[in-house]
């Protein structure tokens, strides 16, 4: 059976540092749920695959092991770790703190450049779940909070919410985007709490399906 890494590919941009290029492409695959659970993550394969020395896969590994999406044991093997359930609802509490003052903040002193940009990432959303192009249904999914962030002058924090999502995002992966999931309200504060709090669950109150799905990616 070919190893799931074989179909890795990576166009190294060589204005940047390999090692972080290489964390990028892997976390991707793992958040996607391209690399499941317990696949182990060769460094020997990876440098062959991606056409590097070891030095850039082993920093890449690491990083991923600080996210918390690997387990690393010396001299032995990387293991794309399980969702861990726990984890993800803290990391489920991190992001709904800090976005739910986020859209209040904004729903409080409407910007109508803003709302046009999230209206037209929103219409995008509902063609990729139309056309079931997940992936890219996610990553324009990031691309609306990211907006906010923005929006609201705390992009910082969009990085530090983005490192510690790692097992709520895979769960959202494992939890198939239904039409009707992407709609937000931006010019009532209170209507727009409350839909992004209903954005927010709603992975997690299908946390007992999904684990009837993926048994073996996932743990307490």
């Amino acid at each position: 059976m070919p190893s799931p890494l074989e179909r890795f590919q990576l166009q190294l941009d060589r204005s940047r540092h390999a090692a972080p290029q290489v964390f990028e492409r892997l976390r991707d695959a793992i958040i996607a749920i391209e690399l499941v659970p317990g696949t182990v993550l060769s460094r020997a394969e990876l440098s062959l695959q991606f056409g590097l020395s070891q030095t850039p896969i082993r920093d890449a590994l690491m990083k991923l092991g600080e996210e918390g999406l690997v387990d690393i044991f010396p001299q032995h093997a990387t293991v794309v770790r399980a969702i861990d359930i726990s984890v993800a609802r803290q990391e489920h509490f991190l992001r709904s703190a800090i976005e739910l003052e986020l859209v209040r903040s904004l729903a409080t002193t409407p910007d109508a450049a803003l709302i046009t940009r999230l209206e037209r990432s929103i219409e995008k959303q509902k063609m990729l779940v139309d056309s079931e192009d997940y992936s890219e249904f996610v990553a324009a999914d990031q691309g609306f909070h990211r907006a906010m962030y923005e929006a609201g002058s705390i992009a910082d924090l969009w990085i530090m919410v983005r490192r510690h999502s790692g097992h709520i995002d895979r769960l959202r992966a494992l939890h198939v985007p239904i039409p009707g999931k992407t709609h937000a309200v931006l010019r009532d504060p209170a209507a727009a709490q409350a839909a992004l709090r209903a954005h927010l669950s709603g992975t997690l109150a299908h946390v007992d399906e999904i684990k009837t799905r993926f048994p073996h990616y996932l743990k307490e």
